[in-house]
């Protein structure tokens, strides 16, 4: 029997991405889906200004939309997938999870809080089990898990597979597509023929999100990765795929035919959204671009290429679809990694 699972702000770019994966999963059933109080009480076709490319799911399409409160949502919903703005995610997630509900939160809050597992499931799966940890301090029947932002999901993969080299210093510089800010964040006045070099919070989250995502879970507690990372982040004019420019130094000397190797080896994990192969590798000097290569493994792949030596280290590109495997598809992951180990 399916698992019964909702979508918590669904008629926003990610909670309708969260439909369009949720529909047809075998192990999940939509059965609830709330909005803000202008969308309660509408159907779903009603509330939502469809845009993702496909059609709207018919069974999706006549189920009334609730507000978002926990007294609306069935009991006997196992799941909440949100994908609330992070200022309306702060109070009603944690109401949620009082109330008995799991939440995969793609949300920016509470990503950094101590009791909250961050979590992309091939590369620290053991995390989750943070939640215990979660439970027990805050009296909680339900859970709060998080994937991390669009960017940092991005290259904290390739630079999993080059840990045991011994991470000593990150740069990043990001050229980031518009549908990361939502459909009403970029004009497009302001984007065509344009590059804005600064996102708004966007470096911060790089920056501490991948310590914690590369960090020790010891049963107790979590210790984050002493890696040094500096981000700069810039949105350009393409619809969907982050593009990475990533500068690497580490302990051991590392070629980049090593790191190559080391990435296009690196596991995925026995999931079913995740896929078979976490990281391509390409070794043309122009992949991966956000046009050609953002939609590999259905989206949830990362790639990386143009890897070569500096006089410092390793410098190389890296791309992910950030609606997918950035945003929906991550939750989804997530939820999955959830049902896998019985918090469900």
């Amino acid at each position: 029997m399916a698992v019964r699972v909702g979508v918590l702000g669904a008629t926003g770019a990610v909670g309708q991405r969260l439909i369009q994966l949720l529909d047809p999963h075998p192990e999940f059933e939509i059965a609830a889906l709330t909005a803000s109080e202008d969308s309660a009480g509408k159907t779903y076709r009603q509330a939502a200004k469809w845009r993702v490319d496909s059609p709207i799911p018919d069974d999706v399409a006549d189920i009334t939309v609730s507000a978002t409160d926990p007294a609306e949502v069935p009991d006997d919903v196992d799941l909440l997938f949100s994908s609330l703005p992070s200022s309306v995610g702060a109070d009603v997630e944690p109401a949620f999870c009082e109330a008995g509900y799991v939440v995969s939160s793609n949300s920016s809050n509470a990503r950094m809080a101590d009791d909250v597992p961050l979590v992309i499931p091939e590369v620290n799966a053991e995390h989750l089990d943070l939640l215990e940890v979660q439970r027990d301090e805050r009296g909680w029947d339900g859970a709060l898990v998080k994937n991390p932002n669009c960017s940092t999901i991005t290259f904290v993969p390739t630079l999993a597979a080059l840990t045991e080299y011994g991470l000593e210093t990150v740069h990043v510089a990001t050229l980031q597509a518009v549908s990361g800010a939502g459909y009403d964040g970029v004009s497009s006045m302001e984007i065509i023929d344009n590059a804005i070099p600064h996102i708004g919070g966007e470096e911060d989250k790089l920056e501490t999100e991948s310590r914690k995502l590369l960090g020790e879970f010891d049963g107790a507690e979590l210790s984050h990765n002493e890696v040094t990372v500096s981000a700069s982040c810039n949105r350009i004019p393409t619809i969907d795929g982050h593009l990475e420019n990533v500068w690497v130094e580490t302990e051991e000397d590392l070629s980049a035919a090593k790191a190559a190797e080391e990435m296009a080896a690196y596991p995925s994990i026995d999931l079913r959204s995740s896929p078979d192969q976490l990281i391509h590798v390409f070794d043309a000097p122009d992949r991966p671009q956000p046009r050609l290569d953002r939609t590999l493994g259905d989206g949830m792949a990362v790639a990386a290429g143009g890897l070569q030596e500096t006089p410092d280290g390793l410098q190389y590109n890296c791309l992910a679809h950030n609606t997918i495997r950035g945003a929906a598809g991550a939750s989804v992951l997530n939820g999955e990694l959830l049902l896998e180990n019985g918090y469900l």
